[in-house]
């Protein structure tokens, strides 16, 4: 049965049920969280270091090659220049897939947390642009790596999924799918938990849910940072990295009122 959010993102695997859970997390991506908000970070400094270079090493392979096909190309035997043609192709075509890789690890500081306020209902996401689900991009993109999105989204028309990776690994990501209200007809995506192993691994996604709904499960003190020390969190993972002021402000809202409030004051449009 094909996924009920149109269009369906690739490697789509599985949809999720939204709703309070009763398993506990144990999961190091719970950074902080307090009676009104909570904060998930979806990079790990080790992987970040592992994959960053990774990717600068095929990045420079990549390159190396890209150059011998293009001597290929300008040879003067056919069959050497078929082969250069094709091994240009798709050594383009690989390179587009691990520049934007590298970005996305090497400029995702500090984890890239996403913040999920039970109050008002809103999410707010402060990340790299690469951190999409994009296939083809525009050269001029490759210019802007430090180019990050910061988006407030109603956490009622975000959806999850699970999509897999065709991996030996068997490794699965939850992907939060932005609908139009009322709809399944996704306008955006939203990476939640990338890189787990196996296909059961939605734990990040059911204490989130049951923290939505104030369930008892989720137990608020489970973070890093414990839920006295927000001064230390913010000051560590919030500060510096461009969120914007009514929005750092917003992740304590108690309500859509006093959210109003806060968006009149910074004049942020409705």
């Amino acid at each position: 049965m094909p996924s009920k959010y149109r269009p369906q993102i690739f490697g789509w695997f599985g949809d999720l049920d939204k709703g309070p859970y009763s398993l506990s997390l144990h999961d190091r991506r719970l950074i902080y969280a307090n009676n009104n908000y909570c904060a998930f970070i979806r990079q790990e400094r080790n992987d970040q270091i592992f994959y960053t270079c990774l990717y600068f090493v095929c990045i420079i392979l990549g390159i190396i090659l890209t150059i011998g096909m293009v001597l290929l190309i300008f040879g003067f035997d056919h069959e050497l220049t078929l082969i250069g043609i094709i091994g240009f192709i798709t050594c383009c075509f690989a390179l587009n897939y691990a520049i934007p890789e590298f970005y996305q690890n090497a400029f995702s500081r500090r984890g890239s947390p996403i913040i999920f306020n039970r109050k008002t209902g809103k999410v707010y996401v402060n990340e790299s642009y690469f951190f999409n689900f994009k296939i083809l991009r525009h050269p001029k993109v490759f210019l802007q790596p430090k180019k990050r999105r910061i988006q407030e989204y109603d956490w009622n028309d975000m959806h999850g999924v699970i999509i897999h990776n065709f991996s030996r690994n068997a490794l699965t990501s939850t992907v939060l799918m932005v609908c139009q209200p009322g709809t399944h007809q996704a306008i955006d995506h939203v990476m939640l938990d990338p890189a787990r192993a196996g296909t059961g691994s939605t734990f990040v996604w059911e204490w989130i849910n049951s923290f939505m709904v104030n369930y008892n499960s989720a137990d608020i003190d489970d973070g890093e940072y414990k839920t006295d020390e927000e001064a230390k969190f913010k000051q560590d993972m919030i500060e510096g990295e461009g969120w914007p002021e009514w929005m750092v402000e917003a992740f304590n809202a108690t309500s859509l009122e006093e959210l109003a409030v806060i968006k009149q004051k910074y004049n942020i449009k409705q």
